[in-house]
């Protein structure tokens, strides 16, 4: 019986996904639609796997991702998105996600999706291998910048670019916000920016984050 925690912006998605998954057999422990929380429940939960929307509103599924590296969860993420830019499918799985579905995709195929990576394996369909190499592959060929982060720098990124401060970023990651300035600083010295507006244009240029969030 797989364990399962549900990270969606949508009530009405989280009760579909449950109602779907507990009649297959699976155990759905929780779900939010907040990273900070999901992280925290998952800490104590401990589900197997975590089912991941991209999109949260004016957070980022990213920030799960980076927070469960972070925090050494043995959680492993399988990504449901309506997104099928293949940088959004590169980057969840430079980030650790083991799998990624597109939402639409047919119950069977998230249920084996969900099977494979609970067993530790990847899983991507056909359509989204195709995505995730054209993503890696326009990734090598631009020469991403932010390639050179860090794990945790590219989590105070997510946090500054969502206008954070110093001292709200470091309650969430338990640092000193004199930490979290210290890091803020080496992180855009190596990305080369000056200030926020630019850090915001180069987050969203390399797929980090929407325009929109």
């Amino acid at each position: 019986m797989t364990l399962v925690y549900l990270v969606d912006d949508h009530a009405v998605v989280r009760e579909g996904l449950r109602a779907v998954l507990e009649a297959s057999g699976l155990t759905v422990l929780g779900e939010s639609a907040d990273p900070t929380r999901a992280l925290a429940e998952m800490a104590v939960l401990k589900p197997e796997v975590v089912l991941l929307d991209l999109g949260l509103g004016e957070r980022s599924g990213f920030e799960v991702l980076l927070g469960i590296a972070a925090r050494g969860l043995q959680v492993r993420a399988l990504v449901l998105s309506m997104s099928a830019q293949p940088r959004h499918v590169a980057e969840s799985l430079r980030m650790g996600a083991l799998g990624y579905v597109l939402k639409g995709s047919p119950v069977s195929d998230l249920l084996r999706a969900i099977a494979e990576v609970a067993s530790g394996h990847r899983h991507l369909g056909p359509e989204v291998a195709d995505l995730a190499f054209e993503g890696l592959e326009a990734s090598s060929a631009t020469d991403d910048p932010l390639a050179v982060l860090t794990l945790r720098q590219r989590q105070i990124v997510l946090l500054v670019v969502r206008g954070c401060t110093s001292a709200e970023i470091g309650e969430q990651l338990h640092l000193s916000p004199k930490t979290v300035d210290t890091y803020r600083s080496r992180l855009m010295g190596k990305l080369g920016v000056a200030n926020v507006a630019a850090l915001v244009r180069l987050a969203v240029r390399s797929g980090l984050v929407d325009p929109g969030t």
